[in-house]
């Protein structure tokens, strides 16, 4: 009689599930295929692979090396990862997340009700648009609208958005995963994904309310947890997840290596870590396409882009192609005008001034609100819009002083700021930029709602954006009659700032589709007439969807991040190296 070794904890729960549930490659809602090893749900970006229901490590290496181009699966719940890994230790990798995991027989709910927006199940296409908008937003992978469409009534995924009170637009989303209609858990659990909030989101605690709300959902369908895997260093949201009441679970998850995810298999280079997030993007994208990147200076955004023979070196989004002369255009604010003035362009009437004189009194007098900004000089640093007095007119000019000594002042045109990415001479993206302002809720000082959204802002934009304390934040809040110590009541808005520039805590919002036929003539003409390849052009309009503009100016090294869905970064590189995009409009190579 041939004696039988003992089953691990593994076999023997494998054996229950073998046992007690019927184990397959599952369609979303749809029946099991009867005695199929191994199971997996499609959530749009890739496929949830559940380690657990395989019958053993090589069947599913296997399933993680059938990963579709494009995607990115990930294998959670693997019992015994270093098996798996030996099985195809070229390809697969143990993903450097964290899994948590929230008791929902314990959990209780907050008592604090979201402020200023509501969480809601998805329901329309535009809602798939606006998902897809947050997850680029957020570095994540878009999946095919008609996929969210698909899902929109299903029983084992339930997708979630956060809508705003105010004017109905989508603030985050979350995807919550039910085991039990997925694949008959005999353990009754779920599961937590693609958790993204805009970083541009005004109100606070929107990433709590979707984790919440997937709990309370999954709870009221008879889940026992609520699990969930998050990258080890991702320190915020950790202590998101903790102060809710998820503890650490002590599973595994494993990837497949693709351009997507190959720095977590080969590990980060120190000198991309330290590229600012303007720089970081064109990095990646070309990386991913497998083309060469050198970190000349990464505190500086410079690097040196090789493929094919050909180098290309870069500091952000400006490179060899564009000409010195155009760089001194754009360079200087009162040549710009001239330039595009002379190309047929509408601008502003401006006079230059080295201080404050006769000259910029009798222009203020003359128009009642000037724009007051340094001749040289980027990312709003001593701009004041709205200046009405003389005392203000010349706290600007000796504020504009310190970063030039040529100081502009120009008629304050009505409107909103426009700023047009132009990319080889074609308009890629436009977008709405509103300055700085923050919402009060009642009880919440300026001060305090401040330091929250700069908060949020600086996670959100690798600290590329907040509200500066400064004397122009300090006038704009005395001009809405409001100090730092006052109290705003609740749902009104403070405005801080009178200029949109990003680093001052401005927003972004995308208005490439609705964009007038003349604006984006106007964009390219500017283009043309400083003769630039890659330039970000300022309008002030009264409407996006109409002809009217006034040109403000030209930045020959515009932001490309923050303009999804518009793949600005995207038509940088195919500019720099159009090779790299093959007939089919795929971008993504093999090493030359």
């Amino acid at each position: 009689m041939t004696s039988k070794r003992p089953r691990t904890a593994h076999e023997i729960r494998l054996r229950r599930l073998r046992g007690e549930q019927r184990i397959g490659a599952m369609a979303d809602d749809g029946p099991a295929p009867a005695r199929v090893a191994g199971s997996s749900i499609d959530l749009g970006w890739g496929n949830l692979l559940f380690g657990q229901t395989f019958p053993d490590a090589e069947s599913l290496a296997q399933a993680m090396r059938d990963e579709e181009a494009g995607r990115r699966n990930i294998a959670f719940y693997v019992h015994e990862p270093q098996v798996v890994l030996a099985a195809a230790p070229q390809e697969l990798f143990l993903d450097p997340s964290h899994a948590f995991r929230l008791d929902l027989a314990t959990y209780r709910p907050s008592p604090r009700r979201p402020n200023g927006f509501f969480v809601r199940r998805l329901t329309s296409r535009s809602d798939a648009e606006e998902v897809n908008r947050l997850y680029a937003a957020r570095g994540m992978i878009t999946v095919p609208a008609d996929y969210f469409w698909e899902r929109r009534d299903s029983r084992s995924v339930a997708i979630f958005v956060g809508e705003d009170e105010t004017d109905g637009s989508i603030v985050g989303t979350v995807t919550g995963v039910d085991h039990t209609r997925a694949f008959n858990d005999i353990e009754k659990g779920a599961s937590l994904w693609s958790l993204a909030v805009d970083p541009q989101a005004r109100q606070p605690g929107i990433g709590e309310e979707l984790v919440r709300h997937v709990a309370g959902h999954a709870r009221a369908r008879g889940a026992n947890y609520l699990d969930l895997s998050v990258l080890h260093d991702n320190t915020e949201a950790i202590a998101l997840y903790e102060k809710i009441g998820f503890k650490r679970l002590y599973t595994y998850a494993i990837k497949r290596r693709n351009p997507i995810n190959e720095e977590l298999f080969t590990g980060s280079d120190e000198r991309i870590e330290k590229l600012n997030t303007y720089a970081r993007i064109i990095v990646d994208e070309a990386r991913r396409r497998g083309i060469h990147a050198d970190i000349t200076d990464p505190e500086g955004g410079m690097f040196r882009f090789t493929w094919g023979g050909r180098s290309i070196r870069c500091r952000e989004s400006l490179s060899e192609l564009t000409s010195g002369v155009a760089v001194a255009i754009c360079d200087d604010k009162a040549v710009t005008r001239r330039v595009v003035a002379a190309a047929g362009l509408r601008v502003p009437e401006e006079i230059e001034v080295g201080g404050m004189n006769d000259a910029a009194r009798a222009f203020l007098k003359e128009h009642g609100s000037v724009v007051v900004k340094p001749a040289r000089g980027e990312q709003g640093r001593g701009v004041a819009v709205g200046i009405e007095t003389d005392a203000d007119l010349q706290q600007a000019i000796d504020n504009a002083r310190t970063s030039s000594d040529r100081i502009l002042i120009e008629r304050c045109a009505e409107g909103t700021d426009l700023r047009i990415i132009v990319i080889d001479y074609e308009v890629v993206a436009a977008a709405l930029r509103r300055p700085a302002h923050v919402v009060g809720d009642g009880t919440s000082t300026v001060g305090k709602l401040i330091e929250r959204f700069n908060r949020r802002r600086l996670a959100a934009t690798s600290g590329e954006s907040s509200i500066p304390l400064d004397d122009e934040t300090r006038r704009n809040l005395k001009k809405a009659g409001y100090g730092y110590d006052d109290v705003p009541p609740d749902g009104e808005e403070v405005q801080l700032r009178r200029t949109a520039n990003l680093h001052t805590g401005g927003t972004i919002h995308d208005v490439t589709d609705r964009l007038h036929p003349e604006l984006a003539t106007a964009a390219v003409d500017a283009a043309v007439a400083i003769d630039i390849p890659v330039v970000g052009l300022d309008f002030m309009v009264p409407d996006v969807e109409k002809p009217d503009y006034v040109f403000i100016e030209a930045n020959e090294r515009p932001g490309l991040a923050f303009h999804e869905p518009q793949p600005t970064v995207a038509r940088f590189v195919d500019l720099l190296y159009p090779s790299t995009v093959n007939p089919r409009g795929d971008r993504s190579l093999p090493k030359p």
